[in-house]
């Protein structure tokens, strides 16, 4: 068995509730962060699902709410999904097929590329590397299946 593990639909295996832990880093400063919270993928009246995260971001010792909101809509290809921020505007493709995927999101001057990575049926990994005139960041997030 290889190190990723074949999703053959994105949707159905996101759907429900994940433990989420995630750690930034800024690699020009070399100040660190961390995120610790639940996302839960609920379903959309479009075949979709929404993506509602909340936890606490700490960030130089100071912990505060956060929260986001994604919608995972039906891929153009059969077990991928179209990743769209709340307002509907494109955020990435996602194709877990193989069990990874690497997509880019080009945000002003910044480019954000997301490696996707399925280790198991309860766990799953992104790395966002954020590259661009003011950021230089590292974010990575664990996702635990819940229940």
């Amino acid at each position: 068995m290889g190190e990723f593990w074949p999703v053959p639909d994105v949707l159905t295996y996101l759907a429900g509730s994940w433990r989420v832990e995630r750690s930034v880093r800024d690699l020009a400063s070399g100040d660190e962060g961390e995120f610790s919270g639940t996302t839960v993928f609920g379903r959309l009246d479009d075949d979709g699902l929404l993506h509602e995260e909340s936890g606490t971001f700490v960030w130089r010792g100071v912990g505060r709410p956060a929260e986001r909101t994604l919608r995972f809509l039906p891929g153009a290809t059969p077990g991928t999904a179209d990743v769209r921020f709340a307002d509907g505007r494109p955020f990435h493709d996602l194709d877990l097929t193989s069990g990874r995927h690497i997509a880019d999101h080009p945000c002003s001057a910044d480019l954000y590329r997301g490696e996707f990575t399925v280790l198991d049926e309860g766990h799953w990994r992104t790395v966002w590397r954020v590259r661009g005139p003011a950021k230089d960041l590292v974010l990575t997030t664990d996702y635990a299946r819940e229940g």
